[in-house]
């Protein structure tokens, strides 16, 4: 089940992820977006890190594999200027120094 309606993103774009969840009787659509922190595998098996900030200021990561039924779409919102493969020193950024410069 491979996708071909999937944006070329990197590390450091900011992605919109809707992702399609089944409720008892009802389907409904969700949408995550924030930053992508890493990517990993290759194939059918590669798998994305998206980290947003939310409401309360508390960071929220999830990880998807890019080529679940589950998800439903894939936005590429901006791209960011980063040099390393994984943002994970964004996990200790509060407030500003979280951001991101675009390209």
């Amino acid at each position: 089940y491979l996708k071909t309606d999937i944006p070329e993103f990197s590390p450091g774009d900011k992605v919109r992820v809707k992702i399609k969840i089944s409720e008892e009787n009802k389907d409904r659509i969700q949408v995550f977006e924030g930053i992508v922190i890493g990517i990993k595998g290759s194939g059918i098996n590669k798998t994305f890190m998206v980290r947003k900030i939310s409401f309360s200021n508390v960071g929220v990561e999830r990880t998807f594999l890019l080529n679940s039924p589950v998800i439903q779409s894939i936005e590429k919102v901006n791209e960011g200027a980063v040099r390393r493969a994984k943002l994970y020193y964004l996990r200790d950024r509060i407030g500003k120094k979280s951001k991101i410069k675009s390209k």
